[in-house]
Formats: C-alpha cells, sequence, structure tokens
C-alpha cells in the first residue's frame, strides 16, 4: 500500500540519503550516549546544511512548506534488545522553544529534558511535517512506527475517542531500509510496540515549520 501526504497524511521516501550523508549524520551523532528510548537535540551544528530547505533532508520538508522551512525540532530515538520499548495511540501535541513568554492560545508548559515545550494553537500543529530519518532497517519484527492513515484531519482528538479513530483510519507499519525517510502530518497518530526480535533502531526524527512564533517565542531549532 502506498500512501501519499496529501492523502494520507504520510509518505515513504526510499533511499532519500545516500551513503556518504548517512555517515556524516552518523558521525554528528557519534558521541551521544547509546541505548536511549529518546535524545532531545538542542543543536545539531555539524548537520546545518543537511538540514536547511536546500539540503539532502530539508529539501523534502521544503516540497510540501516551501523555502522558508526549517528544523524546529530533533529527537534520536534508539530502540534496541536494551531499550525496547512500546508506546501507545498518541499525536504530539508540543513544540520546542528557547524560553518559556506566556503568550494567548499557548498551554500547557512542560519541560522535557530540560527544554521548554508548550502545546501550542491546533493550527500551528496542523501545518508542520515530521521525518524520520531511518540509520537503521526497520522490518516488521522490529517496531515499525504505526500510523492511522488519515487521522490528522481530525484536528485534536480527544483522549477518549482515540481508539474509535484509529478503528476507522486503520493502521500502517512504517516499514524502512536504512537511508529511507518517512515524512508525516505531525498531528497523525501513531505508535510503536515493542520489536518482536530487537535490534538496533536508530531514528533521527526530525520536526518542520515554516511559521514563525508570535508573542516573542522562538523555536529551539537544531
Amino acid at each position: 500500500m502506498s500512501l501519499t501526504l496529501a492523502t494520507d497524511g504520510a509518505q515513504h521516501i526510499p533511499a532519500a540519503l545516500d551513503a556518504p550523508t548517512l555517515a556524516t549524520i552518523e558521525t554528528a551523532l557519534a558521541d551521544l550516549p547509546p541505548d536511549q528510548p529518546g535524545l532531545r537535540l538542542a543543536s545539531l551544528p555539524a548537520l546545518a546544511a543537511i538540514l536547511a530547505s536546500t539540503g539532502a533532508i530539508g529539501r523534502h520538508a521544503a516540497a510540501h512548506q516551501g523555502a522558508a522551512t526549517r528544523p524546529v525540532r530533533a529527537i534520536l530515538f534508539d530502540k534496541s534488545e536494551a531499550t525496547n520499548w512500546a508506546l501507545g495511540w498518541h499525536q504530539d501535541r508540543t513544540i520546542a522553544v528557547r524560553a518559556r513568554i506566556d503568550t494567548p492560545g499557548f498551554g500547557p508548559w512542560t519541560r522535557k529534558s530540560g527544554i521548554q515545550h508548550v502545546a501550542p494553537p491546533q493550527s500551528l500543529l496542523d501545518c508542520m511535517l515530521t521525518l524520520r530519518i531511518h540509520l537503521d532497517p526497520v522490518d516488521a519484527a522490529n517496531a515499525p512506527l504505526l500510523i492511522a492513515p488519515g487521522s490528522h484531519r481530525h484536528g485534536r482528538v480527544p483522549e477518549n475517542e482515540v481508539a474509535a479513530l484509529v478503528t476507522r483510519c486503520g493502521t500502517h507499519g512504517c516499514l524502512a531500509a536504512r537511508g529511507d525517510i518517512w515524512l508525516y502530518a505531525t498531528p497523525i497518530l501513531h505508535a510503536s510496540d515493542a520489536a518482536t526480535t530487537p535490534r538496533h533502531r536508530r531514528v533521527l526524527q526530525l520536526d518542520y515549520s515554516a511559521d514563525a512564533l508570535p508573542g516573542g517565542l522562538e523555536w529551539l531549532g537544531v
């Protein structure tokens, strides 16, 4: 089954990154602690050119958001035998910012890994894209991301309605090879099971936005 961003809210880009680009990414991440379920990364200067709107990764966001897009948050996931977690169905509902500035429409506030996060208006989330950069192959036994195609079109989904919407939309496992990118609408409902055959499944997840924040708020950026 082939998904499209326009219809389903997700799209697979096979062989998006060549070997030299993957090597550059791995070098930039080499000093990070391994076997972490999720590391929030505040700065990746070595990857600035690759992540920019004209770069090997950023151009895939720019194809949908225009030249103003830029990476606004990065998380490295490393599911492995040592960190083989499961995550239930949910939406990503917060953004990472440089500092807390109370602004109408933004809240509640949380701090994750020392980084300020806030829930923005749904309209801002609806315009965001998330790119998952696969550094390892992901088959059905190695806990692929699960998405509910089309669920991004339903706005903010109340917790008590998530299960029913997933049933209505169905589910799709995002299998990938090393160097593939999965691109999806940030508000899409998604989940992840524990791997049945756990091994390293490194994914660099990047949120992109072309919007400016109001009231003096600034994206954390990457």
